[in-house]
């Protein structure tokens, strides 16, 4: 399936040459002219010494997207539990079952934490945590229904692909059955997570004791055919290659071209703090605008391309927006993943300085909610 139409446009004769002094002017053909790039192109891509110049391509089919459009959220991270069975060698978040430093919130810390952060005006909540073996399967369908009971309207995106299908593996039910109950208690959209890489070659080494790749493209397959919406994600910097990135890339885009339903693609920097791959180099801002530059080039059928600021910083996001990416994520407050993993960026950001942040970008703020419906404009 090819993207979709678009108007064919011409680069200037200083960016054909500059495309052709690096190898790339089949690729800004295709580009400009609103074609389907293919494996070679990615693998080409990556290999680019010249990150500006894929930036300077991304950027054009940002603003043939979105314009100068940039969106952001009022949200709150939740994780009810970092408690996990799963054993993957590059997180930093998780305990084990019983030891110390693990944590379990039940209904009245939930409801509370709730009470206090997620004020009238906030529009998301974003829960992830661990596949806790201690808890029921109640345990993660009740935690919804705990949030809205204390803010009803507000839209809770909550858990991974690789959570609902430990889900459905403890409950002994279908993937499908799992969405309807976390429906039926008020879940909006799933977040992105778990994916890491899907090829199996690196997911074997990195990855244990949680859903494989085809398992991860069979799951959200399965929670887009049940009307909820995700994100995707790709976990990048760590011991994987340029061709076990482009395969993960191209793996979201058939999925996309069949369901439909990422909305946001999200490159997540490994980061090398408090983990068992601590001895790599974690990545460099360079590769962390390259990807997702090449995110917005190859996942031509997804919507949006997220910079998570508290992930790159502000000062990489803030220059990511013109190098392919409209979406900045939003507020947040009490990251913990990142955090416990060695970021050393703020935990929050103010809606002011999210405005200003986007404006001195040169682009227009957006306010959105979880399903990216227009909450308010801001003037350039």
């Amino acid at each position: 399936m090819s993207s979709s139409p678009v108007l064919e446009s011409r680069p200037n004769a200083l960016l054909v040459r500059r495309l052709e002094r690096a190898g790339l002017e089949a690729i800004g053909t295709k580009v400009f002219s609103g074609r389907r790039l293919d494996r070679d192109d990615g693998l080409r891509l990556y290999a680019a010494a010249d990150v500006a110049l894929v930036g300077m391509l991304a950027d054009h089919v940002r603003e043939r997207l979105h314009g100068d459009r940039t969106y952001f959220v009022r949200n709150r991270h939740l994780n009810p539990t970092n408690v996990c069975e799963a054993d993957c060698l590059f997180c930093a978040f998780k305990a084990d079952p019983g030891a110390p430093g693990g944590w379990t919130l039940g209904k009245e810390a939930i409801q509370s934490r709730v009470r206090e952060l997620v004020t009238e005006d906030i529009h998301e909540v974003h829960v992830v945590g661990g596949h806790n073996p201690e808890v029921g399967y109640d345990y993660f369908v009740d935690t919804i229904r705990w949030i809205k009971e204390v803010r009803p309207r507000v839209h809770v995106k909550a858990y991974t692909m690789a959570e609902i299908f430990f889900f459905s593996r403890i409950a002994e039910k279908p993937v499908e059955a799992v969405v309807a109950d976390l429906k039926e208690a008020g879940l909006d959209a799933c977040t992105g997570g778990g994916a890491e890489i899907l090829g199996e070659r690196v997911r074997k080494k990195i990855v244990r004791g949680k859903v494989d790749g085809a398992g991860w493209l069979d799951t959200a397959r399965r929670v887009h055919g049940m009307g909820v919406k995700s994100n995707c994600t790709m976990l990048y910097g760590h011991i994987e290659r340029d061709t076990d990135r482009v395969d993960h890339l191209l793996a979201l885009r058939a999925l996309q071209d069949e369901t439909g339903g990422f909305q946001a693609f999200i490159p997540l920097a490994f980061h090398n703090r408090n983990n068992r791959l601590r001895k790599l180099n974690p990545p460099t801002g360079a590769d962390d605008l390259k990807n997702l530059a090449i995110g917005r080039l190859l996942l031509d059928n997804v919507p949006h391309i997220k910079a998570y600021w508290p992930m790159h910083t502000p000062a990489l996001a803030q220059l990511s927006l013109r190098m392919g990416v409209d979406d900045v994520d939003g507020t947040v407050v009490e990251e913990h993943i990142y955090h416990m993993a060695g970021a050393t960026t703020e935990q929050a950001m103010s809606v002011d300085d999210l405005v200003t942040f986007i404006r001195e970008a040169g682009r227009i703020p957006v306010e959105r909610d979880a399903l990216y419906g227009t909450v308010r404009e801001y003037g350039p």
